[in-house]
């Protein structure tokens, strides 16, 4: 599966700079956005804008976002090539959701270097994630696959549907960071999930299944994606604390840092279900915080292993990655992509990187 990335992704980053160019100048401005009122500025728009995205986007990421899109649109028999635009337009939508959620959840580190809002600012980091939310858009507005205006309203709505739903999971989030206890059902947190995450890989799913005039389709491979996710998500979370338990490791947003940014994750809402009293306020106590110490961090995760909870977690990504693959059986998709398709359920629980 990673080569599958690998394979894809000189072809994703070149169609999201056709997006959003490394060099603004006037030209690009007016082709892009329409003649000027009265003049831009494209150096101001380079160093607000395209600099600190592409900065983003250098550090790495696999765009398994886009990989997927391209994977469904081969499994459901058409030519990926032909809708390489619309690949990119989940790609741009997720790190614009990263860039917002880190300066909202205060993170100090993604990809393995300082968040963008401690390198450009913070004014400057929400105006470009803000911006990655509507840029995409134009895709469907240039139609570069000819799609007849029925599609493209499909399209449209879909994607308002779903970034609507996305942040009702980031609002759940931000509300349960910054309350202390933790009285969050496991139900609870698998719908944030499902907006948070689960909603841009849904826009995935539909997109390719609306593009290709495969709407039969599109519900089951919305679940599909849509519990892969979910899984992703959970098991991003057990990779966090595993790293921490290494003492080490290059892992993008930094070692333990889901404690230190006192999340609450499946791991934290099983542990304060299942330990001691005492244990559950200590955790609560720990992630509350406003920082830790090393050895703080330890003891938080000291909690998640006796309980159980990092060995629920990763059992639960896995049934979920399970669930994800069923959705596929009874769609007649097209045999190598589908298999490459199983093949991402399975490498989002499986990774460690």
């Amino acid at each position: 599966m990673q080569r599958v990335l690998e394979s894809w992704r000189p072809a994703v980053d070149e169609t999201i700079e056709s997006v959003l160019p490394r060099t603004v100048d006037d030209a690009y401005l007016t082709s892009f956005f329409g003649e000027a009122t009265y003049a831009y500025d494209p150096s101001a728009l380079q160093h607000a804008l395209s600099d600190p995205v592409w900065e983003l986007l250098d550090r790495g990421g696999k765009r398994w976002r886009a990989v997927l899109f391209l994977l469904l649109v081969e499994a459901l028999d058409d030519d990926p090539d032909a809708y390489l635009e619309y690949a990119a337009i989940p790609e741009i939508l997720h790190n614009g959701t990263i860039i917002v959620d880190d300066v909202e959840d205060g993170a100090t580190h993604r990809r393995g270097d300082p968040a963008l809002h401690h390198t450009h600012g913070t004014d400057i980091a929400l105006n470009a994630g803000n911006a990655m939310y509507f840029l995409p858009l134009k895709i469907i507005t240039h139609n570069p696959a000819d799609l007849d205006a029925d599609t493209r309203l499909a399209a449209y709505e879909m994607l308002m549907y779903e970034l609507n739903r996305t942040h009702l999971g980031q609002g759940m989030d931000i509300h349960w960071h910054n309350q202390q206890e933790i009285d969050i059902t496991e139900d609870q947190y698998l719908e944030m999930c499902a907006c948070k995450t689960g909603c841009l890989a849904r826009i995935v799913a539909r997109l390719a299944a609306i593009v290709t005039n495969n709407e039969a389709a599109e519900s089951d491979l919305a679940a599909y994606a849509e519990e892969m996710a979910i899984a992703f998500q959970i098991a991003d979370d057990v990779l966090d604390v595993e790293y921490a338990l290494e003492e080490g490791g290059d892992f993008g947003k930094g070692v333990g840092n889901d404690i230190r940014e006192g999340k609450k994750t499946l791991l934290t809402i099983h542990a304060a279900r299942n330990a001691s009293p005492e244990a559950a306020a200590r955790l609560e106590s720990i992630l509350w915080a406003a920082e830790n110490t090393d050895e703080e961090v330890a003891e938080a995760i000291e909690i998640l292993e006796s309980t159980g909870s990092v060995e629920y977690a990763r059992e639960t990504a896995e049934e979920l990655s399970t669930s994800a693959k069923a959705h596929l059986d009874d769609l007649g998709l097209q045999p190598d992509p589908e298999a490459k398709l199983r093949g991402f359920a399975d490498f989002v629980v499986e990774r460690d990187v």
